[in-house]
């Protein structure tokens, strides 16, 4: 890599060597001085000047002030800042006072209030007294842009982060300013609900109060709340977050920027499900059988002699049915029981992930930087991995070609991305791929698997399952598991609702969310990160009665998060510490790996008439999201997917009913045109596609 050219500028009298092409507000910070900015956030693309907070005295330049963010540092510049310059400070006390004209001093009741950059910038930089006698302008308010989002449009800046996060970053389209001039108000496209997976980042981009969670609002204050750094648990990125609580409940769940994993992006799954912690049928005691649906809470002694008596009726004829929502520790402590404890190795595991991938591993920012991207996904990337669908975007707007096929000629510098762990490993070798993803169907199936694998060497026994445990809610709603039970003698349930296991289950032991347990977690990446408890569940950690029944098999498991993964780390991660993971976790090289390439996956596929169809299971669906009424907005329930040119060549546009036939079924549902599915197919979410099968006809 070859050596940036630097140059040298003067900040405040000091000077500082930095690359090329470096803005100025980034140079300032180099010899530590602050420029203060509203609208400048480097992460939503090229500056766009708009508060004029940042004003400064540059010279050579024009004699007036300049947008220093606007700017980048150029050989023998200098730059002064209002801590230099008389210039420069009447510039930002005006520019403040002009914002503070008609800006509502409101800020013991604002949700922004004492952590508000307006608030902060105007004790600093701001006039002391105000000149404005005349009264300020209101509008209605609040205005609610979304169910989880509320707009009090007279305390907005026009700073435009929100809507440049809207067109820019996540490309929905759904923000804009209209109006002009004085008149410019920030709205969503056509009045419609905004609607777009990445939409509650617009809460914290915000640098006032003007945009807001529904969910926070009024609900807390910066002096009187904790925030929990963490991991999120709903899907295979591991995005870093802030848990905020208040009183011992979660209050709101904010974004922590990891640069490699997520740039400081949360998805709305991820930021709004957090009310699933008090979900009316959360289970906070045992509860066994009482009828063909019903459940009744019984004691944990009596809880624990139950299962007892069911492990050991069974023996080793035990199958273990694991979600992948499990931390590394209470999949290892559930191991250790059932597999050195009474020889039930049989499980029903979440994913098999080739170690060969481990060779092509890298972080998920490297996707922004390829120059070809190849995306072979049946289920729409976004579904899956939303976090990874904004990479693929910020990499198409730096120029990188994005296929949904294999080429047929060689390509360089390729990253491959699959919903397919064998399709991945082998097009990765096949390709000379630079990084190859595969993007998991549970939170942390890799981890799961690994720490089952890990506690014994015991061979799975054939036959049919005296008892199957079920451990999550994922698990348990999942139609194979459920056959499987349907055969069972006796089924023992770990997990968080009632409704999952309500007609399925001979006893249910609670569960905990991944909001209030100690842990560890492998991401895509195949990273290993820190889940923090954030507030106490309403029941013990599973780790804790996992231990006490573990006892009565005379199995060693301590009940603690950190001793179990010291025990596991040793097997599986190296032996690094549980304090070593961090805060923000870093990747483990790219590992040589000598086990075989699986063979390639056939790509012939059925022939029929109509178009392939393609089920999937929406991000926005599960037992947490259902637990969140606000999010119903979100479902993608009652749409299909269909590529640009079966769209056009059937003349439906996004927005058309159109109707579904298929084996005498025929059903109605809302288009979509999807330019990231081959020509050929459609998608449908699952629950939304009983009757239809293979192939389906799609007429508006």
């Amino acid at each position: 890599m070859s050596t940036p050219e630097m140059v040298t500028i003067t900040v405040d009298g000091r000077e500082v060597s930095v690359p090329k092409g470096t803005g100025v507000v980034e140079a300032a910070l180099a010899v530590g001085v602050e420029i203060p900015v509203f609208c400048y956030e480097p992460r939503l693309g090229p500056p766009v000047g708009a508060c004029r907070m940042c004003l400064c005295e540059i010279s050579p330049g024009p004699p007036k002030p300049q947008a220093a963010c606007t700017l980048t540092a150029a050989e023998g510049m200098v730059v002064k800042t209002a801590l230099t310059s008389e210039m420069a400070a009447e510039a930002q006390n005006a520019t403040l006072e002009f914002i503070l004209v008609n800006h509502p001093l409101d800020c013991p009741v604002c949700d922004k209030g004492g952590e508000c950059p307006l608030q902060d910038l105007t004790f600093r930089y701001g006039p002391g007294n105000t000149r404005n006698l005349f009264p300020k302008r209101t509008v209605e308010k609040p205005i609610p842009i979304s169910p989880m989002i509320a707009l009090d449009r007279e305390r907005c800046i026009l700073c435009y982060r929100c809507t440049r996060f809207s067109e820019a970053v996540a490309e929905d389209g759904q923000l804009v300013p209209v109006n002009r001039g004085a008149d410019t108000e920030i709205a969503t496209f056509a009045d419609e609900p905004y609607r777009a997976t990445f939409s509650g980042n617009v809460i914290e981009l915000c640098p006032v109060g003007a945009l807001t969670s529904t969910q926070y609002r009024f609900e807390a204050r910066p002096w009187d709340i904790q925030n929990i750094p963490s991991v999120c648990g709903l899907c295979p990125v591991g995005c870093n977050t802030d848990v905020t609580t208040r009183e011992g409940k979660v209050k709101r769940v904010l974004s922590r920027n990891h640069p490699e994993i997520d740039e400081g992006w949360l998805c709305d799954k991820g930021r709004f499900t957090f009310p699933h912690l008090l979900a009316v049928d959360r289970i906070k005691d045992p509860l066994r059988k009482a009828g063909p649906r019903r459940l009744e809470p019984m004691g944990w002694n009596d809880a624990l002699d139950q299962a007892e008596a069911m492990i050991r009726a069974a023996g080793s004829a035990i199958v273990t049915a694991l979600s992948g929502t499990e931390t590394v520790e209470q999949a290892y402590g559930l191991a250790k029981l059932l597999r050195v404890g009474v020889g039930a190795h049989a499980a029903v595991l979440p994913e098999a992930i080739p170690d060969a991938l481990d060779g092509y591993r890298a972080p998920l920012s490297s996707i922004r930087d390829a120059k070809t991207i190849v995306v072979l996904c049946d289920e729409p990337v976004i579904e899956r991995a939303p976090i990874v669908d904004l990479w693929i975007k910020a990499a198409r707007r730096n120029g990188a070609t994005v296929l949904t096929e294999i080429p047929e000629e060689g390509i360089a510098d390729v990253v491959l991305i699959s919903d397919d762990a064998e399709r991945c490993a082998w097009f990765a070798r096949d390709l000379d791929a630079k990084a190859a993803f595969y993007l998991p169907k549970t939170p942390n199936g890799r981890g799961v698997t690994d720490a089952w694998s890990a506690a014994s060497d015991g061979e799975p026994t054939d036959g049919e399952p005296r008892l199957l445990i079920i451990s999550g809610d994922d698990a348990a709603l999942d139609p194979s598991v459920r056959a499987l039970a349907a055969h069972a003698d006796a089924v023992i349930g770990i997990g968080l609702f009632e409704e999952s296991f309500r007609g399925l289950c001979d006893l249910v032991l609670p569960g905990t969310s991944y909001l209030e347990r100690d842990g560890a977690t492998v991401n895509l990446e195949g990273r290993l990160q820190r889940q923090r408890r954030a507030v106490i569940a309403p029941c013990p950690d599973e780790l804790a009665w996992i231990a006490k029944l573990a006892e009565r098999f005379d199995v060693d498991l301590s009940p603690h998060a950190s001793v179990v993964f010291a025990e596991l780390s040793a097997k599986c991660f190296g032996g690094v510490s549980f304090a070593e993971i961090g805060e923000q976790a870093t990747l483990p090289p790219r590992a040589v790996s000598t086990a075989p390439v699986p063979n390639p996956p056939s790509d012939v596929l059925p022939v029929g008439d109509g178009l392939r169809l393609i089920t999937y299971r929406p991000l926005f669906s599960g037992p947490a999201v259902e637990r969140t009424p606000e999010l119903a907005y979100q479902s993608a329930a009652g749409e299909i997917q269909l590529a640009p040119s079966d769209a056009r060549s059937r003349g439906i546009k996004t927005g058309d009913t159109v109707t579904v036939a298929s084996n005498g079924t025929s059903l109605e549902f809302r288009a979509r045109v999807a330019r990231d599915l081959p020509t050929g197919a459609v998608r449908i979410p699952r629950a939304d596609a009983a009757g239809l099968h293979d192939f389906v006809e799609v007429t508006r």
